[in-house]
């Protein structure tokens, strides 16, 4: 029996064709959204701006699907009447205004090219002012909604991005019949859903970045959000009063869409959730193992038991129940950049001089040891997710001469990105929940064995690394199979499908005891720089920056 997994991600959407006996992937593709730039509807003018196409959706899903069952067709075991279930994820927040008819506002003349009537992607920060507000009038009105996802709301989440499409294109606001996480409306088209009432919402978007939670009854209540804004008065009608978790059926292959890809209709389609914490699932995601999925950000996942006690750890992106496993609480964490900041560095700060400009100061940089730049970055290219969550903050590199090196510089920003990554295993750890064990998944963990060694030293912990390509389809694939009766349970599945890399990342001693140097100079910078009480003189960090280069190499 077989599954199909797709994953929605920020430049493309991926599909796999997944062997629920073997665990065996028999068909992959991949299908680049047409629209913007790489995907993305940008604006020069304003670079906080990431939308997209929801038209790119359609598209792309119905060319993938017709890819990888033509590929599949080549297995002599397949057959399209195998296929016992459809899991599907997303990135999020990405929500979109829709029609009573479940129909994006941008496939209407009038909005056609209309940004505001796109989907916002989950990359877009437009709305940090109210997230700020959002943030304010909890603490003082229902502090109990900030508890749970960390303490401060961010720009990235759903209800910033209501309330700035409120405040800035009325037009849009008042045509939509509702605004949608792309990960309830791909489920919804699949099974030919129109009316936006019968959408299965996913208890993961809702639970993450929606406040929502079954303790306060659901989504935050009409007083709450029509203090916020008057636009908000009626608006808690216009959204959802439950959310559910994956594995449950969100709906069944459509007549339509089954002639469309030569599937029989009637397959089950599981609720969705988030890439990360399908990709998570998909690496292998137990009690006491973070993983981290590392591709243009990074989100870093954990479970923890529900009949545990659970203390609310500050600055994480959401505790949430049955958010990425039912029957635990889903604890989610993560970087606005990181695989963005290396390509801004190789794509826009340095001319094009060869073919692969990654590849070269990859290259460059492994010859580099640690503390030899001279150099120290804080990772805040796009805002810090966690623990600060705050997306004004901004990069910095520190110990610049006019010796430095392009390859050097390259090197101090995978360093950046893990020491930061550190900050939130810390964060973690000391509210109750112990890591034994690191997970890397995604298109870095696979490409870049220099990254992934540079976080060995920095965090001082073995990383192992998922196997697998495409684990957040392959996470999605895993919930098909639960969703069509396969598998009984998550760790069933994970049991039969989960496989990891012979090479295991092993912290190198000298190179730790250098960054634990490194990393003191680190928290000096983030304390200073992210947050508005550090009192203390940075005088030495550049000095200390020189003096750890000169013990070590000269």
């Amino acid at each position: 029996m077989f599954s199909i997994g797709i994953d929605f991600g920020t430049n493309s959407v991926r599909g796999i064709i997944l062997n629920l006996e073997d665990g065996e992937i028999i068909s992959e593709s991949v299908i680049s959204y047409p629209s913007g730039v790489d995907g993305v509807i940008i604006d020069e003018k304003n670079p906080h701006l990431a939308r997209q196409n929801p038209a790119d959706y359609h598209i792309c899903l119905e060319k993938l699907l017709k890819e990888i069952i033509r590929k599949a067709k080549k297995e002599k075991s397949f057959s399209v009447n195998k296929i016992v279930g459809i899991g599907i994820d997303t990135t999020g927040s990405t929500p979109l205004p829709v029609d009573k008819n479940l129909v994006p506002l941008s496939f209407y003349k009038e909005f056609k090219d209309n940004p505001n009537a796109m989907a916002w992607l989950w990359k877009d920060h437009t709305s940090s002012d109210e997230a700020e507000e959002i943030t304010a009038l909890a603490k003082e009105m229902r502090p109990q909604y900030l508890s749970k996802i960390g303490g401060v709301y961010s720009s990235e989440w759903f209800f910033s991005k209501l309330l700035h499409l409120a405040r800035t294109d009325r037009k849009v606001f008042n045509a939509m019949e509702t605004f949608i996480e792309l990960c309830d409306y791909i489920p919804a088209v699949l099974s030919g859903i129109k009316n936006p009432k019968e959408v299965k919402r996913s208890i993961c978007a809702a639970g993450h970045k929606a406040m929502y939670n079954e303790i306060w009854g659901g989504l935050p209540d009409k007083e709450f959000l029509e203090k916020l804004d008057f636009s908000f008065k009626g608006i808690r009608e216009k959204l959802y009063e439950k959310a559910y978790p994956a594995g449950e059926i969100a709906g069944y292959l459509c007549k339509e869409w089954s002639r469309k890809v030569h599937l029989p209709d009637g397959i089950p389609i599981s609720v969705s959730e988030f890439d990360a914490h399908m990709g998570s699932v998909g690496a292998g995601i137990k009690e006491g193992v973070l993983v981290k999925i590392i591709g243009t950000s990074s989100c870093d996942m954990m479970i923890y038991p529900k009949e545990k006690e659970l203390k609310d750890i500050p600055g994480v992106c959401g505790i949430v129940s049955d958010s990425i496993v039912p029957g635990f609480y889903g604890i989610e964490a993560g970087q606005s950049a990181v695989g963005d900041i290396f390509y801004w560095f190789v794509k826009k700060l340095i001319p094009k001089f060869t073919k692969d400009p990654y590849l070269y100061f990859t290259k460059k940089a492994q010859k580099i040891k640690p503390g030899q730049t001279g150099l120290l970055s804080l990772d805040w290219h796009n805002g810090n997710r966690t623990i600060l969550v705050d997306q004004k903050l901004t990069g910095l590199i520190v110990g610049l001469t006019l010796n430095t090196k392009p390859e050097e510089v390259f090197r101090c920003l995978i360093e950046g990105t893990g020491f930061g990554g550190r900050i939130i295993i810390e964060r973690v750890e000391n509210y109750g929940v112990k890591i034994n064990e690191i997970i890397a998944s995604g298109g870095i963990p696979e490409k870049n064995p220099l990254i992934m060694q540079i976080y060995a030293d920095i965090m001082n912990r073995e990383i192992k690394i998922s196997a697998l390509p495409q684990t957040c389809a392959v996470g999605a694939g895993i919930f098909g199979g639960i969703a069509g009766g396969y598998f009984k349970s998550v760790k069933e599945a994970q049991e039969k499908i989960c496989k990891y890399s012979k090479k295991i990342f092993t912290p190198i001693k000298e190179n730790v005891k250098i960054y634990e140097r490194l990393y003191f100079l680190y928290r000096q910078l983030y304390n200073a720089f992210g947050t508005n009480n550090y009192n203390q003189s940075l005088y030495n960090v550049m000095k200390e920056l020189l003096r750890i280069k000169k013990e070590y190499y000269e």
